[in-house]
Parts: C-alpha cells; sequence; structure tokens
C-alpha cells in the first residue's frame, strides 16, 4: 500500500465538495468533534518569515505549509475552530466543570459546547444539578452521577419524541438512569432542557460559520455581482440531530438577514471526507506516474 494523501475529514469535505459543485468554499463536520475549513485568498494569507523552527521546536505547521502554497490564488485553511477560546464564549458554571474533568483541560473549548461529544454530558450536569435541588425527589438517581452515561444520541431521542405521554423520555430516564415513577409535567421539563442544550450549541455553531462567512467577505452582497455560496456540512450530530440542525439553520438565517441567506446555502456532505480523501490522492497520483 502506499500512501498518496493525508487528509483530515474537514479538508476531505470540502475537496469532495468541491468536485461536485464549484459553489462550495467552506466545510464544517458537525459529529463527536467539530471542526471548519475554508478557501482562502493567497493575498490574505499572512506569509511565514524568518528561519524554518529546529526539529522539535512547537510551530504551526500549517503556516509553514502556507508559505509554500503562496504562488497560488488561493488556499485551503484547516481551521481546528474546535480549539477556539474566547472570553466572549457564553460559558456557564457546567461548561466550566466538564472542561476542568476533561482530559484534555483549557482545550477544545469551543467543541466542548457545539459537538456530539459533549451536548449529552452538558445536559446530564444540568439535570444533576436539579435533582440535588429535588427534581426527583429527596435522593438523587445513582446513575444520573456517572459522567458521560447519557449521550447525545440518547439527549436526542428525548428531545424528539412527540408521542403524548412522551413515552420515549420515560423509557430513556427508567432504562439508563433507572429513575421511574416520573410525571408528564417533569418530562416536559426534560424536553425543554434537551432543547436549551441543543439550541446554544447549534447557534454557536451558526456564529462561527458567520465569522468565516465574514472573514470572507461573503456576509453581504456586493452590488453587480451574483454571489452564491455553498457550505458542505458532514457529521451525525448535524445529519441525525433535526433539532439541532434546523436550529442552526435558522439562526444563521437571522444573523445573515433575509437577503444575503439567498445566497447562502448549506448542504449535507454525506461521507463527503471520505470521498474528498480519494479525489486528493487520485489527483496527487498522477504527478507521483511522472516522476
Amino acid at each position: 500500500m502506499r500512501v498518496s494523501a493525508l487528509v483530515n475529514d474537514t479538508v476531505g469535505t470540502l475537496a469532495g465538495g468541491k468536485y461536485a459543485n464549484n459553489d462550495v468554499v467552506i466545510s464544517v463536520i458537525l459529529g463527536t468533534g467539530s471542526n471548519a475549513a475554508y478557501v482562502e485568498r493567497a493575498q490574505a494569507i499572512p506569509k511565514w518569515h524568518g528561519l524554518l523552527p529546529k526539529s522539535g521546536e512547537m510551530v504551526s505547521s500549517l503556516l509553514i505549509a502556507i508559505s509554500k502554497l503562496c504562488y497560488l490564488e488561493s488556499a485551503v485553511i484547516n481551521m481546528e475552530w474546535g480549539n477556539f477560546r474566547s472570553s466572549h464564549l457564553p460559558l456557564t458554571e457546567y461548561d466550566q466543570a466538564l472542561d476542568a474533568e476533561s482530559l484534555n483541560p483549557g482545550e477544545q473549548i469551543y467543541e466542548k459546547v457545539i459537538s456530539g461529544m459533549y451536548l449529552g454530558e452538558i445536559f446530564r450536569r444540568v439535570l444533576c444539578r436539579m435533582a440535588k435541588e429535588a427534581f426527583f425527589g429527596d435522593i438523587v438517581p445513582p446513575k444520573l452521577k456517572e459522567p458521560f452515561i447519557l449521550g447525545t444520541p440518547v439527549m436526542s431521542a428525548m428531545h424528539h419524541d412527540t408521542s403524548p405521554d412522551l413515552k420515549v423520555v420515560a423509557n430513556n430516564l427508567k432504562d439508563i438512569l433507572e429513575i421511574s415513577n416520573t410525571s408528564l409535567k417533569m418530562r416536559k421539563v426534560i424536553v425543554q432542557l434537551c432543547d436549551i442544550v441543543a439550541t446554544r450549541g447549534a447557534r454557536l455553531s451558526a456564529a462561527g460559520l458567520l465569522g468565516i462567512l465574514k472573514k470572507m467577505g461573503r456576509d453581504t452582497i456586493k452590488e453587480g455581482e451574483k454571489q452564491k455560496t455553498v457550505i458542505a456540512m458532514d457529521g451525525g450530530l448535524y445529519e441525525h440531530y433535526e433539532e439541532y440542525r434546523n436550529s442552526l439553520e435558522n439562526c444563521l438565517k437571522e444573523l445573515l438577514g433575509e437577503e444575503v441567506s439567498k445566497t447562502i446555502k448549506i448542504e449535507h456532505s454525506n461521507d463527503g471526507s471520505g470521498i474528498g480523501a480519494a479525489l486528493l490522492a487520485a489527483s496527487h497520483s498522477q504527478y507521483e506516474d511522472k516522476s
């Protein structure tokens, strides 16, 4: 086996999306983790100055790679946006506790508030706080104290429960947390909590997308230009969590305004990363064959 190209899922999704639709200029992964990539003009990319680092020194390999690509009109920027952190991110006590107890405290802060790995755990932590305030009675259910016992798929299933008596919510509480005999009123509160956690994550994701569009100058319509921007989106969270997906798309429209929103389209790129990686490997192989 010969390794022809090493590509992460985000860049692969961008490549696969661009091959199918030339208007694709942004790709986003919203699954267990999250990342984004976009096509940037070469003149807008800071160039690497000075000597290259000695072996072992920690320097962004992205900057070095881009310095070699500066002769091109554009280059792909792999943002690793999951590691974004800012004082403007609305972190709660639950986010801060989750981060402090994680395997990588202080890192991947943005990812920890928007991605599928963590949404269910944030939900569990809030529910545990409610339990301590006697939501389920005098005793905090022991299972509720176990980190990551409530995955985001479980949260999604409860959020999407449309049965009159919220049977899906009741069954998950009983089967996973060993909490039985919940009232319909309690189950409705739990669905509301799912909605709060998912909506916050989706709206923060939309804010990230708006940031990219602003950087590219595509958050406004230039007079006389027929501009169309397509965002290739992949990942299980976006694909399967319908309420999250709808909230993200509605928020982006809200932030952009009605007129600009008509020029922006989000397309689900199913397995776009695998297809894109294969295309990049195939395109690179033609140079290897000539050498």
